[in-house]
């Protein structure tokens, strides 16, 4: 398609670059490097063109199929604009429900859709210069004419990759926006919202948001927006797994005392001496795990957070023979809902999948975590440490992270 060019390629803002014309190059109009040192949890950025000739892998029948479908999570927020009402409801929907739609103003959102179509988690092949493990998921957004969600501020990293249509983009890029919520809708929408920036964007048009960021946007005819989120933890979420996680890890014995008790002056007291006891029990917190037990609670809990559905097992047992056999020869497809990640440790690895933890050989935990949905069973039976592989590799389809498929 041809996309008139904007007048000028390049739009600075404090003397930084806030939009770039990608030109056919990169889809973030720079090196991977220089975005993620200038841009990436910084500043917004457009970046015109960076998907060229963008065709959706999802029609927008096929988004409100997906939305009536059990098990996918599916929102239609509508807008009533004369009393400025917001309403929300969620999914499954149906025929009907969509029937009754208005004209205007309402929008369909779709979370995790990387995880129900192949062609759209093949988008996130584009995004391999951020580590797996912090890619949440692919939303897909679908708006009538002025439809959308309202004035909001995302706590997470986000590619907001325009489909289908045109949305208008106004952001707040100022440096200390005002982000106190209204309190009369069910939507987390900012009270005020004074945007500094706005565009149109035109399909493979992509804006960047880090968190933080008051954005709105609004369809300009009908459209669809996919929406890459990153994984970002809350603080609190990090610190209650940990926690629980440092529990299980203490021994029985480990328990508070108080072998100096000296005689209570007022039987219900809580004194100074008995919360020291109770800080000198728990110690400090971080301190009781050693580095690599540290390293796998992580691996388990950035693998299990937000995880919407678990794995299904196997019935029976793959014969691991069998497997061995066969592997040059199939394909493996990892569990949409499983996510993978790993590290090092010693000559080996430590492979983490869905929160639970395997040891494996390097090469077959690099290449298992590396993103791929499908992998070719012939790499692996080239791979080192095969006799350990192929046993990790029955234990992951036993559980229902991989399936092992003929070519």
């Amino acid at each position: 398609m041809t996309r008139p060019r904007a007048k000028h390629s390049l739009i600075r803002t404090r003397h930084e670059v806030i939009e770039v014309d990608a030109g056919g190059g990169s889809p973030l109009g720079m090196p991977p490097s220089r975005f993620l040192r200038d841009y990436w949890q910084k500043r917004p950025l457009l970046i015109r063109g960076a998907f060229q000739d963008f065709t959706p892998p999802l029609s927008p029948d096929d988004l409100a199929g997906l939305a009536c479908m059990d098990g996918a999570l599916a929102r239609i927020v509508r807008h009533d604009a004369k009393r400025n009402h917001w309403a929300v409801a969620s999914g499954p929907f149906d025929d009907a429900t969509f029937a009754k739609l208005p004209a205007s103003h309402w929008t369909l959102l779709v979370q995790d859709v990387d995880k129900w179509d192949a062609d759209t988690a093949a988008l996130l092949d584009a995004f391999a210069f951020i580590p797996s493990w912090r890619i949440d998921d692919v939303m897909i957004s679908y708006a009538a004419d002025r439809g959308g969600v309202g004035a909001h501020v995302d706590q997470y990293d986000v590619f907001l990759l325009q489909g289908m249509g045109k949305r208008r983009w106004a952001i707040d890029a100022g440096s200390n926006p005002p982000t106190d919520p209204r309190e009369d809708v069910e939507l987390k929408l900012l009270k005020r919202f004074s945007p500094t920036h706005e565009w149109v964007l035109q399909p493979g048009d992509m804006l960047y948001l880090p968190p933080g960021v008051p954005h709105d946007g609004t369809a300009v005819g009908e459209c669809m927006t996919f929406s890459i989120g990153m994984r970002a933890p809350a603080a609190g979420e990090l610190l209650f797994d940990f926690a629980a996680h440092v529990a299980e890890s203490l021994p029985e014995a480990q328990r508070f005392a108080d072998p100096d008790l000296a005689p209570a002056a007022s039987a219900g007291e809580i004194d100074a001496a008995a919360l020291r006891r109770a800080r000198r029990a728990l110690g400090p917190v971080a301190a009781t795990l050693d580095e690599d037990a540290f390293a796998d609670w992580f691996g388990r809990f950035i693998t299990r957070y937000r995880v919407a559905q678990p794995a299904a097992p196997r019935r029976r047992p793959i014969d691991r023979d069998a497997l061995a056999g066969r592997l040059p020869r199939s394909r493996l497809e990892r569990d949409p809902w499983s996510r993978f990640a790993w590290r090092r440790r010693g000559r080996d690895a430590r492979l983490y999948v869905a929160g639970s933890v395997f040891d494996a050989p390097i090469a077959w935990a690099r290449e298992l975590a590396s993103g791929a949905r499908i992998f070719e069973g012939s790499r692996f039976a080239k791979l080192p440490g095969r006799a350990q592989g192929v046993g990790l590799l029955a234990t992951l389809i036993d559980a229902g992270y991989v399936t092992l498929r003929r070519r």
